[in-house]
């Protein structure tokens, strides 16, 4: 295990983005086994390699660069995932609307009847049932 530590001095390592392009060739991989489609399997090998030769780079800049870049692409996305899925998470105890002024979505506890919400965002009153 030391001599892995030592090659590694003065290499990139993994980021979020070799993270990714690994998850992407192994659904790939899975996906193309099941369809039995050369093509797709050898599109998650290229991918594949490339994240491995992003690992092993000795050009940090350029690596920490295009993760900034992915970064910047996904982070919106992700925040819509991790938005969904507590949503869906929460959806036996709240209940979410949208205020028809500004589009805040705002989270109710369920069972409370018929009752008057106010946006914080824009104070936009009305009501609703739970």
């Amino acid at each position: 295990m030391n001599w892995f530590r030592k090659m590694m001095i003065g290499r990139y390592g993994i980021d979020q983005l070799s993270n990714a392009m690994f998850l992407i060739s192994i659904i790939l991989l899975g996906v193309s086994s099941i369809m039995g489609s050369v093509i797709l399997s050898t599109f998650a090998m290229i991918i594949l390699v490339l994240s491995y030769a992003r690992v092993f780079s000795k050009n940090i800049d350029k690596r920490r660069e295009e993760n900034m870049r992915f970064l910047k692409w996904w982070g919106p996305i992700s925040i819509k995932l991790m938005q969904f899925f507590n949503r869906i998470k929460g959806r036996k105890t709240y209940h979410y609307f949208k205020c028809s002024k500004c589009g805040q979505r705002l989270r109710v506890p369920r069972g409370k009847g018929r009752i008057r919400i106010t946006c914080p965002k824009c104070k936009n009153e009305f009501i609703k049932n739970t």
